[in-house]
């Protein structure tokens, strides 16, 4: 018997009729753009593409993204997670609620990990583009279900922005990730913790639906497998 432990129960709806939630009014599943976090990126016409994560910098320097990613990326075009810190900290991307704030170090390794293909444990141009794609939606998402501007969001305000993601979970999962991420006595999740559940709810979603070919919701995985998935994510 392969996988660990007994054969899943009978497929049914994991959460909702969609196993992986329902789309969003209007949240950033809802048909992204070309090349958005998660989606295939096209390359573009008459253009040669360079290998995964090592794209070359934009011609005339049209891209302003470019100069955000070369300002700490050495000569081999890579950032590691302490250069994507001082990176997102210098541009203001982590500055919520308040200027000077910035991710964690263990959310810049996430972020890294998110999109590491070649697991080489840096990130190239093409990677950081798509990051600050998902970073943006993210941030928008916070803001908008943060109504006091306190920087920090409760349960209620959690599983608003669960759904905007598109993600149907239970009242007892939204109690896990509230305990996991939270602060304050597990009352509140601040936004640099909210980025590392975001970055975690993405990959182990991605992770679970290429084993899940049915979309059933159910899927089996090895033991040893199991874990270093969840340990990579």
């Amino acid at each position: 018997m392969a996988g660990y432990g007994a054969p899943p129960p009978q497929p049914g709806p994991y959460g909702a009729p969609n196993p992986y939630g329902q789309p969003p009014q209007q949240g950033y599943q809802q048909q992204p753009p070309p090349g958005a976090y998660g989606h295939p990126q096209q390359p573009p016409p008459q253009q040669h593409m360079a290998p995964a994560g090592h794209a070359p910098p934009p011609a005339g320097g049209q891209d302003p993204l470019w100069g955000y990613f070369s300002s700490v990326s050495g000569p081999d075009q890579q950032i590691s997670a302490e250069e994507l810190q001082t990176c997102l900290t210098s541009t203001g991307m982590a500055s919520y609620p308040r200027p000077g704030s910035q991710f964690s170090m263990e959310t810049c390794r996430l972020m890294i990990s998110m999109l590491d293909a070649n697991k080489s444990g840096t990130m190239g141009f093409a990677e950081f583009k798509q990051l600050w794609t998902a970073l943006e939606m993210w941030k928008g998402t916070f803001q908008s279900v943060d109504s006091d501007r306190s920087g920090a969001i409760e349960r209620a305000e959690l599983k608003d922005a669960v759904l905007k993601f598109g993600y149907s979970l239970s009242d007892q999962t939204i109690d896990v990730l509230m305990r996991r991420y939270g602060k304050h006595n597990a009352h509140q999740i601040q936004f640099d913790d909210f980025v590392a559940l975001a970055v975690r709810i993405r990959a182990l979603s991605e992770k679970f639906k290429a084993r899940d070919t049915q979309g059933s919701g159910y899927a089996q995985f090895h033991y040893d497998e199991f874990i270093a998935i969840c340990m990579s994510c």
